[in-house]
């Protein structure tokens, strides 16, 4: 991607516009709705309970409905997980972000971790759902990470994400450059957690990253115009 050429419709795309807080309302949703689709984002992302509503609220607009799927821990048996992708899937979800089982990739179990990524991703191509399947790299040592990412080249989910932003930490340049010179052309990267302004996105994006999740889709615009002059 040539960053230079990058309009604000296009930087727009990139984002997964975030509202995951666990006293969220409709107001909440209402005013997430209104933004992503005056923004033209991606998507929203949110929790899957108020999957309905937010679809509802984004009818007529080209925003995708994203749910996050046992989020964020990612501990919930697998089969809870597939009936949640289900769910969200029915009542209008148009992308879905899975929590992976932190604790069995931490195991080195990684023939669950592919069991969960070829259930959940079949669920996913069978509605024509995209799927992103959600790492937490803060808690995983670089091997770790590549053995996830050399899984999902096989299983070749759409998209393999760094963070729910609810760890001790978010995305990094280092791990997106990781996880893109892994998966290379085969599945795309979207970076989250920390990405607060237009610089560090600037970063995440030349390091390979082609969504970004974020909830200062705002602010990284405004900043993206100020070094523009627009």
């Amino acid at each position: 991607m040539d960053i230079n050429n990058l309009t604000e419709a296009a930087l727009a795309k990139y984002f997964d516009h975030t509202f995951l807080k666990a006293y969220a309302t409709k107001a909440d949703f209402e005013k997430l709705c209104k933004e992503a689709r005056e923004l033209g984002t991606a998507m929203v992302a949110i929790n899957s309970s108020p999957v309905t509503l937010c679809k509802e609220l984004l009818k007529g607009s080209d925003v995708h409905v994203g749910a996050a799927i046992s989020f964020p821990l990612g501990q919930t048996p697998l089969a809870i997980k597939v009936a949640e992708t289900k769910q969200a899937i029915a009542e209008g979800a148009d992308e879905i972000d899975y929590v992976i089982n932190i604790g069995e990739a931490k195991m080195g179990n990684w023939a669950y971790i592919e069991e969960e990524m070829r259930r959940i991703v079949a669920v996913c191509r069978e509605h024509n759902v995209l799927s992103k399947v959600i790492f937490e790299n803060c808690y995983l040592e670089k091997a770790e990470i590549k053995k996830l990412a050399e899984i999902a080249k096989e299983v070749k989910p759409d998209f393999i994400k760094t963070s729910t932003g609810f760890g001790t930490g978010g995305a990094t340049i280092e791990d997106v450059k990781l996880m893109k010179d892994t998966v290379k052309d085969d599945v795309k990267v979207k970076a989250a957690g920390g990405i607060r302004d237009w610089q560090t996105c600037k970063a995440m994006i030349e390091a390979g990253a082609e969504r970004i999740g974020t909830s200062s889709s705002i602010a990284i615009l405004e900043g993206f115009r100020k070094e523009r002059g627009l």
